[in-house]
């Protein structure tokens, strides 16, 4: 079949999963909006308590997740993050576009990954702020990039028990 006068929904499945990217760059903004907000108006460490569980506080957190790997260089994980962004990338040019849970899982992923890299680059830690805690039990600060990659984690389990759809 030739490929003109072919519709949206014939395009190869490659060109239509790499839309998913929008997503990714939407994390990306969004997360690096809210940091800049959280840094220009609060003092490091100080919370603003918004309800009887939930505080923003600004936190830098030079390690992983729960702030593993404290010691390591910002370089090592913004490397790793590129990575991931790019096994991803090739993911989305690779898979058919029936596959949306998984593409849209991943997009938050590289999204929120990048976006934390960035932060490792530009300001050699990560800003951490959403405080979430049970009376003096605090869960591990983290931030809206963070958010998207666990998300996009339980998304990509999800989708690996969904049964395959047909393109």
């Amino acid at each position: 079949m030739s490929d003109s006068g072919s519709s949206d929904s014939e395009a190869p499945p490659r060109v239509r999963n790499v839309q998913w990217l929008w997503l990714a760059v939407a994390i990306i903004v969004l997360d690096q909006v809210a940091k800049q907000l959280v840094i220009t108006e609060l003092s490091l460490y100080r919370p603003l308590t918004l309800t009887s569980w939930l505080n923003i506080t600004l936190m830098h957190n030079t390690g992983a997740a729960f702030s593993i790997f404290s010691e390591a260089s910002p370089w090592m994980f913004a490397v790793l993050a590129v990575a991931v962004a790019a096994g991803i990338l090739v993911w989305l040019w690779r898979h058919p576009f029936s596959e949306r849970l998984s593409a849209a899982a991943l997009a938050l992923i590289a999204g929120g990954a990048l976006a934390n890299a960035i932060d490792r680059v530009t300001r050699g830690h990560v800003v951490d702020f959403i405080d979430f805690h049970i009376g003096a039990w605090h869960y591990p600060a983290f931030n809206i990039a963070d958010s998207a990659i666990v998300i996009g984690a339980l998304g990509v389990a999800l989708a690996a028990f969904l049964p395959a759809r047909q393109a």
